[in-house]
């Protein structure tokens, strides 16, 4: 089986959701996650906190340089992620279209590289 990110495009530049539709949104992304599980195909999820919780290291010259804030000066950031382990991409795009809809935002699915740790 591969493994797939389906990853959140929060977008930064939009209105916070209220506390209740932040709950339900909770609830709904929390009901995906456990149909995960009893699939079998759940490896993990996590959520992000902002993009102004982030310090980047950047390497150069054999030194690093530590910046608050996101590399990229986008409005759409990752906002939390599903690892998720699948027979095939169509598999894992059907998981990231429930995704889509208990989150309310757009889902980015990649396909991590066949390592020889899996």
């Amino acid at each position: 089986m591969k493994k797939y990110l389906l990853a959140v495009q929060f977008d930064e530049s939009a209105p916070q959701p209220s506390e209740a539709e932040l709950q339900a949104q909770q609830a709904r992304t929390g009901k995906v996650t456990t149909e995960m599980q009893s699939a079998g195909t759940w490896v993990f999820v996590g959520g992000l906190l902002g993009s102004s919780a982030t310090t980047v290291v950047h390497p150069g010259n054999g030194t690093t340089t530590m910046t608050d804030g996101p590399f990229a000066e986008t409005k759409e950031q990752l906002g939390g992620f599903w690892v998720i382990r699948c027979d095939d991409l169509d598999q894992a795009l059907a998981w990231a279209e429930k995704c889509a809809l208990a989150c309310g935002a757009p889902i980015e699915v990649r396909p991590f590289e066949d390592a020889q740790w899996d």
